[in-house]
């Protein structure tokens, strides 16, 4: 029997208790890591915590805030000491943005929303954990963007302009933390269909663009979204999940700087 890829490691989940966060957490145990999850509510980390528990895995939860950038900070020291340190952290927090509007009737703040949301609680979460990693123990930083990034369509100005620069801050820090032993790895899924129920991020993000094809949601992301990748569909929240285990592992060690496409074709890197 194999060991655990990710036995013996310390991880903090922000945003642990999304979808993506929540499934990545669960697999993150499954693998022998020490389970960190943050987030703003408290219900939704307890659900995944007793996910985790029941299959005999280790987590502690914490209500924090990703902007207040000394709340996050204070909380990484506290892993810190508790785990002797942090071998991974992935970001999956979400903000929710506009996805459907074009320029003529963008308002500046709408277009900001995403930029300043994602890159500030990427920056924050980065520049939190990135002391207590790496060296002779080495760390991982794990981030997540979108299609948007690459995409040249209508309507996501504000989306495909924040995806794009989480990708190049990743590759960015992974430059200036390779020396301290440190890997920044970016992934790149597509929409994913198989969100629960209680997640409605991904139902609200699209509502907009469905209602303009006069589509449900389920119906624009399987009819539509999905036709234009090469498998003809989207991943899914277990592939998300064990991609970022493998890349958080040292299976992984050589692997930085880069964006894994989740995309199922739908870009072609």
């Amino acid at each position: 029997m194999s060991r655990p890829m990710l036995e013996g490691k310390s991880a903090v989940i922000y945003g642990g208790g999304g979808a993506i966060g929540g499934a990545t957490a669960r697999v993150f145990a499954r693998e022998g890591a020490r389970l960190f999850l943050a987030g703003r509510t408290q219900s939704k980390l307890d659900a995944v915590a007793r996910d985790i528990t029941a299959l005999g895995g280790t987590v502690e939860t914490a209500q924090v805030d990703v902007f207040d950038q000394r709340a996050v900070e204070r909380h990484a020291a506290a892993i810190a000491a508790a785990a002797g340190g942090i071998d991974v952290a992935l970001n999956a927090v979400s903000v929710m943005h506009d996805q459907g509007t074009l320029l003529a009737d963008l308002s500046l703040e709408e277009f900001m929303v995403p930029i300043d949301g994602f890159l500030r609680s990427l920056f924050i979460t980065s520049k939190a954990v990135a002391p207590h990693m790496g060296h002779e123990r080495p760390g991982v930083i794990l981030t997540l963007s979108e299609p948007g990034a690459k995409l040249a369509a209508g309507g996501i100005l504000g989306h495909g302009v924040s995806a794009a620069g989480k990708e190049a801050f990743s590759r960015l820090l992974a430059a200036e933390l390779a020396q301290s032993n440190v890997r920044v790895v970016c992934i790149r899924p597509h929409a994913i269909v198989d969100a629960p129920a209680s997640d409605s991020y991904t139902k609200d993000l699209f509502k907009q663009m469905a209602s303009a094809g006069d589509q449900s949601v389920q119906e624009f992301l399987e009819d539509g979204l999905a036709q234009g990748a090469l498998l003809k569909r989207l991943p899914t929240l277990a592939e998300v999940a064990e991609t970022a285990a493998f890349l958080a592992s040292d299976r992984g060690g050589a692997i930085t700087a880069t964006v894994a496409n989740l995309s199922g074709g739908a870009l072609v890197d």
